[in-house]
C-alpha cells in the first residue's frame, strides 16, 4: 500500500474528491494539473469519494507490480557459479535440464540487495488478476518472473552480451516489447514500482516512456547505495510498513546519502 506524500508546492486549498490536491498528488508528478492517472484509476475502480480511496488514514490501495533491476552477471560471483568445476547446489541446478530460478541466481550474484527486492516484492505486491506481482529486468530477455528457471547458457548470455544500456538494442528491445505488453495487460489503473537505481537512465529512460506517471520508485532509495537499499527493503518486508513511493517523472532522483540504518538482529527470538 502506498503512503501519501505531501507535496508542499501544490495548493492545499484546492481538492480532488474531497482530498487536498497536494496530498492526492502523491501518485503522479508534482504539478497541479497532473492528475490524469489518479482520475483513470478512480474511474476504472468506481471511486468517487475519499472513503472509497483510503483504507487507513495515510494509505492507498491500488494494483501494483514491482520491477526488479538485474544483478551484475559478469563479476566474481558470476564467474564462480559459471566455472566448469563449480559443484555447490546452485551451480549444479543451473546445469540440470530444468535450470535454476532466476531470483535464486540473481540473489546469489547480488547478495543483500537482490534478496531485499525479492522479499519486499513478495510482501507488498498487489497485481491485477492473472499477472505476476514482480518481474525482473534482465540484460537480454526483457521482463522475466523471478520464479522462472534459467539454464547456465542463459546466465552466460547475460554475462557476455548483457550490457544494460539504453544504447544496447539487445537489452532495450526486449525490455520495451515486454513493458508495452505488460502495460496493455495491466490496464490504466496499475502502478509499476521500480526497485532499482533511478539516478541513471538505464531503466528510467526505457520504462518511463511506456508507463509514464504510473512508474513509481521508493523515495527512501535516493542517496542510498545498494547494500543500504537491500537492508531497507528486508526490514520493511519483515516488520513493515511499506515504503513511500513517488512518480519517477518530475522527481528529484539524486541526493545526499542518508544516515546509516541502525544495527538490527535478524535472529528469531526464543519462545
Amino acid at each position: 500500500m502506498i503512503r501519501m506524500l505531501y507535496c508542499s508546492n501544490l495548493s492545499p486549498r484546492s481538492t480532488v474528491d474531497g482530498w487536498p490536491r497536494n496530498v492526492v498528488a502523491c501518485i503522479h508528478p508534482a504539478q497541479p494539473h497532473a492528475l490524469n492517472w489518479y482520475h483513470a484509476w478512480r474511474d476504472v475502480n468506481g471511486v468517487h469519494s475519499p472513503a472509497r480511496v483510503l483504507l487507513g488514514c495515510d494509505r492507498m490501495d491500488f494494483p501494483r507490480i514491482f520491477l526488479l533491476s538485474p544483478a551484475y552477471c559478469g563479476g566474481k560471483r558470476g564467474q564462480m557459479v559459471m566455472r566448469d568445476a563449480a559443484s555447490f547446489p546452485l551451480a549444479q541446478k543451473l546445469r540440470e535440464p530444468g535450470g535454476a530460478p532466476l531470483g535464486d541466481v540473481f540473489s546469489f550474484l547480488s547478495g543483500l540487495y537482490f534478496r531485499g527486492k525479492i522479499a519486499y516484492s513478495r510482501a507488498f505486491a498487489a497485481p491485477p488478476a492473472g499477472l505476476p506481482g514482480a518481474l525482473v529486468i534482465t540484460p537480454t530477455r526483457g521482463l522475466v518472473p523471478p520464479e522462472s528457471p534459467i539454464p547456465l547458457s542463459v546466465l552466460r548470455e547475460f554475462a557476455d552480451q548483457g550490457d544494460v544500456s539504453v544504447t544496447n538494442a539487445g537489452y532495450r528491445g526486449p525490455l520495451e516489447e515486454h513493458a508495452r505488453a505488460l502495460n496493455e495487460a495491466a490496464g490504466p489503473g496499475t502502478a509499476f514500482v521500480l526497485l532499482g537505481s533511478v539516478a541513471s537512465g538505464k531503466y528510467v529512460d526505457v520504462l518511463a516512456g511506456i508507463f509514464g506517471e504510473r512508474l513509481l520508485f521508493p523515495v527512501d532509495f535516493v542517496g542510498r547505495g545498494d547494500m543500504s537499499r537491500g537492508g531497507l527493503m528486508l526490514r520493511a518486508a519483515a516488520d513493515g510498513p511499506e515504503l513511500e513511493y513517488a512518480p519517477v517523472l518530475g522527481a528529484v532522483r539524486t541526493g545526499r546519502r542518508p544516515p546509516k540504518l541502525s544495527p538490527r538482529s535478524w535472529k528469531k527470538s526464543a519462545p
